[in-house]
């Protein structure tokens, strides 16, 4: 079966582009792209943009995350290969039926807008391959399959300019289950096609290794031009990019950079071609990085794409956890909505997008073009810097009435809240070198996270010892803040699935977070784990101040509790270590996500 066209114009423009692609991209040529590139200033503001709203939406919107009555699991973006949908079918009771009457491209910019949002990127062609844009190089487009008429990628593009927001484009250049070259679909093309990440380093797939230059060539590059030329993006988000063999995806990127070298691209496009890093899906919490420039894609359900049956919506809090913890990390958050099939952005997720600027708004002078710090994770939140001014986003309030900053050396010249704009000072000690003392009142002023702006007298000059607070809830050492030790130990990604320590198999390796108290302290020792593959019955112990405490991984399941028992912590500084006590061969030890230590009052038990 041959690529599908229908109209006439097209096919020409298709085979004439072809020529001029494959005089220019082939296997034994690469073109280099511009030397110039993005600059420092180009990225300065999209990291000061800090926050974005990423899109997914096509054809697979109008099916709501069901195909035939029955609910797709996982991605409802992906329900055209999931469902085992044939590419005929798709196209007659999927695009031809997708009419989005009710897409107002203002209104989504409102709505981003209204929720601080300061960029906007939207998936162009997912991995369905139906293009979201009028499309001279098939019909397979949003323009020629259906009776929509208008071009989406076109409105927003303008609206998004005219709001003052950078634009950019998701484009899937690896994956396109509508092309025969374009991987993933054994179903309509009449022979296999790859199915694994990694295929083309497998001899028997040689042959199709070469067949994939023809969707490279054909496709791929083409319609990618097509947006750079006609739309010209601020940004370009490619995707899955180990779906195609590294010398492809290069070429592909190359010719993006080529075209628009200023064009900001993400690390999903090829290996070692990036302007800034992405993290995996559906971030839970984030690993530490020397990226100076990175992005974290959240999605407000578990969801990209609309999907009416799920609703593991997130809840506010979380959303501001992440945004605080990404911008304390040096980081970006794209927080994706998948907008319904009849081109309205879900009612759902328009409230939690309100509800987001309505913290964020107020309080975005310590997220917008703020910094990380050399501050230690702290129990009571997170910290930014801009100048001489040091944020404080505090989200586990302090009980006592005294909020201590651990490892602050620097000296405060004034202290208070964000939101008064300095109208009161709250009153700054110093504790010691190390940590000052701040009087805040009893009750949180802001009960998703209160920002404290401290005015420092010098640049900020700080210890990376973590400081336990026996005034919080609890005070969390989580894995991404340890200190792996062993040449085997690895972190997972940090995504919902892999928020721990991933591989743990030597029974040598270990990890450790140094730690100190400014006094002596009770504590409940507890940990978080997932239990999977072989782990069950392994224990690991946990040391610190020559006291060891040992738990079992009971069974399979994620983010398990483990209550080690009372630990007593004299003043001074310490290292708490997670080590094997018995593991069992070819197996991970354990699926750390944390170890607590909650403070215990005088006369508890």
């Amino acid at each position: 079966m041959m690529y599908p066209f229908s109209n006439s114009s097209k096919r020409h423009i298709l085979l004439a582009t072809m020529v001029l692609v494959m005089m220019g991209f082939t296997a034994s040529r690469v073109v280099h792209a511009d030397e110039k590139g993005v600059t420092a200033e180009q990225m300065q503001n999209w990291r000061e943009a800090d926050f974005g709203m990423f899109i997914h939406w096509g054809a697979y919107s109008y099916l709501g995350g069901a195909w035939e009555g029955e609910p797709v699991s996982g991605y409802a973006e992906h329900i055209l290969r999931s469902k085992e949908i044939p590419l005929a079918e798709y196209k007659d009771k999927v695009v031809a039926k997708f009419n989005p009457q009710d897409f107002d491209a203002d209104e989504w910019v409102r709505i981003a807008k209204s929720a601080g949002m300061k960029y906007i990127v939207i998936t162009a062609k997912h991995h369905d391959g139906f293009a979201m844009w009028d499309s001279k190089l098939t019909d397979y487009d949003i323009i020629d399959s259906t009776s929509f008429g208008r071009d989406p990628m076109r409105e927003l593009r303008d609206a998004t300019k005219k709001a003052g927001l950078l634009f950019g484009f998701y484009y899937s250049h690896a994956q396109d289950w509508s092309h025969p070259y374009g991987q993933r679909n054994s179903r309509d093309f009449g022979y296999e096609q790859p199915q694994k990440r990694g295929w083309y380093k497998q001899p028997e797939w040689a042959e199709y290794v070469e067949k994939s230059w023809i969707y490279v060539n054909e496709k791929s590059i083409p319609q990618m031009e097509e947006l750079i030329i006609s739309y010209d993006p601020d940004i370009m988000w490619f995707d899955t990019h180990n779906w195609l063999p590294a010398d492809m995806t290069r070429v592909i990127v190359e010719r993006a950079k080529e075209l628009k070298p200023d064009m900001i691209i993400n690390s999903r496009g090829t290996t070692g071609i990036y302007d800034y890093k992405s993290t995996n899906d559906r971030p839970e919490y984030f690993q530490r990085t020397d990226e100076k420039y990175w992005e974290a894609i959240p999605t407000t359900n578990d969801s990209y794409g609309y999907h009416a049956y799920d609703k593991s919506h997130k809840p506010v809090a979380f959303f501001v956890d992440l945004l605080v913890r990404a911008a304390g990390r040096g980081g970006n958050l794209l927080m994706n909505v998948g907008p319904m099939g009849n081109g309205e952005i879900d009612p759902v997720d328009v409230k939690l997008l309100a509800q987001i600027g309505d913290w964020l708004i107020p309080n975005g002078e310590s997220i917008y073009g703020a910094e990380r710090t050399p501050l230690a994770v702290q129990g009571w939140g997170d910290t930014t810097v801009k100048g001489n001014k040091l944020y404080l986003q505090v989200m586990n309030w302090p009980t006592s009435g005294k909020l201590v900053v651990g490892g602050l050396e620097s000296s405060v010249k004034k202290a208070y809240f964000l939101t008064e704009n300095n109208a009161a000072s709250l009153d700054v000690e110093r504790l010691n070198d190390m940590d000052v003392v701040l009087t805040v009142p009893l009750k949180a002023p802001d009960e998703l996270c209160t920002v404290i702006v401290l005015e420092l007298d010098e640049a900020l000059v700080a210890d990376k010892t973590i400081l336990l607070n026996p005034a919080v809830s609890f005070n969390m050492l989580h894995v991404f803040e340890g200190d792996l030790h062993g040449k085997d130990i690895k972190w997972g990604s940090g995504n919902i699935k892999s928020n721990f320590i991933q591989y743990w198999p030597s029974s040598d390796d270990y990890i450790g977070w140094p730690v100190r108290a400014n006094e002596d302290g009770r504590y409940l020792l507890t940990a978080h784990y997932t239990g999977m593959g072989d782990n069950p019955g392994n224990v690991f112990s946990v040391e610190v101040a020559g006291q060891s405490f040992d738990a079992t991984v009971e069974k399979k399941g994620k983010y398990l509790l483990a209550t080690l028992g009372e630990v007593i912590i004299p003043a001074g500084t310490h290292t708490l270590t997670v080590k094997a006590k018995k593991q069992k061969p070819d197996s991970n030890l354990v699926n750390l996500t944390d170890i607590s230590l909650i403070p215990m009052k005088q006369g508890t038990e």
